[in-house]
């Protein structure tokens, strides 16, 4: 018969969980570590409230857009395109491959160059350290700018702190403008941020009206191009039925120069216009001031655990003496 013996009492505790013991050595390490929690805590919330306060505000202003509808000549083109195509002329251009165009050209390194020279934005882009709300006007960075003789100041190696295209259009894209669509309805949003409300009010609605003005000259001067080459070629043959077609050629390009100067928003016709901001857009100071305290109470304890394992780690060992 087979015989059971009890293991011993202390064998059996042996075998108990230690779960419980090793929460309450885990509270014990935390509550020594109390004043450390604490102190890095309040400094990161501190830190982070600071940074908060310490970023300007940051106002958007959006204009939202529809793209135009064509110039109505692609029955004409949909007929003639094989003799237009020979006369390097486009008729009957889609609408929507107008309004892609018309985008990828609004955020081109040469028309941005274009719009910020020739709206005077240098100086703010590059030449100031921010927007005084009372006095409405910019406050300049007198390191880089003279406002009084309309200069920019050299570095201590004499070079002029002026800057360039490259970075002019590289600030402006970067921090100011936005230009997203909806891939659903083709609407097109411009957005531009910027410290002061108004001018960025005041930008959007210049990038949307230069765009329309931008894409109306460059198909007005195809299509006046394209009148001179037909008159030409119209000149040196002799046979009617090819005058006709020329004739009707013609006509087309005509018709689209009269279009393009009768529409005042040729590509994008304005949905809902930018105003200016009332409300800030950016800094979110209170996620920054929460988000900077969770941070320091994650850290806090993460030193609390590591402090208390180089602890653990350099206490001797002692052995009894026999």
């Amino acid at each position: 018969m087979a015989r059971y013996e009890q293991l011993p009492a202390n064998t059996q505790a042996k075998h108990i969980p230690d779960d419980e013991i090793d929460l309450r050595e885990l509270f014990i390490t935390l509550w020594q570590g109390k004043w450390i929690i604490i102190l890095i805590t309040v400094l990161f919330a501190a830190g982070g409230v600071a940074y908060a306060l310490y970023k300007p505000d940051i106002y958007k202003a959006s204009a939202l857009l529809a793209p135009a509808d064509g110039d109505g000549s692609s029955g004409l083109g949909g007929r003639l395109g094989g003799l237009a195509s020979l006369a390097g002329i486009n008729i009957g251009q889609d609408g929507s491959n107008k309004t892609v165009i018309a985008r990828e050209v609004l955020e081109s390194r040469a028309f941005l160059t274009d719009f910020i020279r020739r709206h005077d934005l240098m100086v703010p882009l590059m030449g100031t350290d921010g927007w005084s709300n009372q006095r409405q006007e910019w406050i300049y960075n007198l390191d880089a700018y003279d406002p009084g003789t309309s200069e920019w100041n050299t570095d201590e190696d004499g070079k002029s702190l002026e800057p360039t295209n490259w970075d002019l259009v590289r600030k402006f894209k970067e921090v100011h403008l936005s230009v997203s669509e909806n891939k659903e309805n083709g609407m097109v949003i411009v957005s531009v941020i910027s410290e002061s409300p108004i001018a960025a009010k005041r930008w959007t609605d210049w990038l949307v009206k230069d765009i329309n003005e931008h894409m109306r000259t460059q198909d007005v001067e195809e299509a006046e191009a394209s009148i001179e080459y037909l008159r030409t070629k119209l000149n040196e043959t002799n046979i009617a039925g090819m005058q006709q077609v020329f004739y009707q050629l013609i006509e087309s390009e005509t018709r689209t120069v009269m279009l393009a100067h009768a529409q005042k928003e040729y590509v994008f016709k304005t949905v809902d216009p930018a105003v200016v901001p009332q409300e800030k857009s950016e800094p979110k100071r209170a996620l920054i001031a929460v988000v900077a305290t969770m941070l320091g109470g994650m850290l806090s304890v993460f030193v609390v655990f590591i402090r208390a394992l180089l602890r653990s780690g350099k206490e001797p060992e002692f052995t009894p003496k026999r």
